[in-house]
């Protein structure tokens, strides 16, 4: 329990795979134009993430290590065909709105680089939790994002009028340079609480680096001591 609380924490905050790994650009600059699909993404991206996680992990002294790769591929893309088809019949304006990023969610490099640098060495509990940490990690960093682009870009929140109306919308924030903008503001907060806390002395090799260890000689990712475990 102690390692699947770890592994939770990790993608949620120190490991997050938007803010401090920056993984899974794509959707991160494309779909969050507004908060409610930046939540959308990122919680469509956490059920693949936990389902595929799970599988992965119970099938891995059994996929051959030379197919690992396809086979990760093809056991994703089941979850990613599920969850397509339960919001285009359930919730059909939100897949409306994340388009083409549903089916690309298979080539999300936070899923497969998951399954590959943890689900399939470690046991499926910690699987599953990494696979929550991760994704919900994903989707609060989406959900900043969209948040602010929103707010600035059109005034609202959720939908919410939230400016006055008075104001007036820098629409920019809504076009693909509002991402990077937004970005590379929250990078920077990052940054600041990281050099703020060294100045007092706080260790924090971990934020920002997704790792303070040797990888050679790592297991805390996965590595040997999650082989042989039920």
């Amino acid at each position: 329990m102690k390692e699947a609380k770890e592994r939770f924490l990790n993608g949620l905050f120190r490991e997050n795979p938007t803010l401090v790994l920056m993984l899974g650009m794509c959707p991160t600059l494309a779909v969050t134009t507004s908060a409610v699909n930046g939540v959308g993404m990122g919680l469509t991206t956490t059920a693949v993430l936990v389902l595929s996680n799970a599988l992965i992990s119970m099938l891995r002294n059994i996929i051959p290590d030379k197919v690992r790769i396809p086979a990760f591929i093809v056991v994703i893309a089941t979850f990613v065909t599920v969850v397509e088809l339960l919001l285009e019949g359930f919730l059909p304006a939100l897949y409306d709105a994340l388009g083409i990023y549903i089916p690309l969610i298979v080539v999300n490099c936070i899923i497969l680089g998951r399954a590959e640098a943890y689900a399939s060495k470690a046991a499926v509990i910690p699987s599953i939790f990494d696979g929550f940490g991760m994704g919900l990690g994903f989707t609060l960093a989406l959900t900043c994002i969209g948040s602010i682009r929103e707010l600035i870009g059109m005034g609202e929140v959720f939908g919410y009028r939230v400016m006055p109306a008075s104001y007036v919308p820098f629409s920019i924030f809504v076009l693909a340079p509002g991402a990077f903008f937004v970005l590379a503001i929250l990078t920077a907060i990052q940054n600041k609480v990281k050099i703020a806390g060294e100045k007092k002395g706080k260790d924090m090799s971990r934020i920002q680096s997704g790792c303070g260890s040797d990888c050679t000689s790592c297991t805390g990712c996965g590595g040997d001591s999650g082989k042989g475990e039920a």
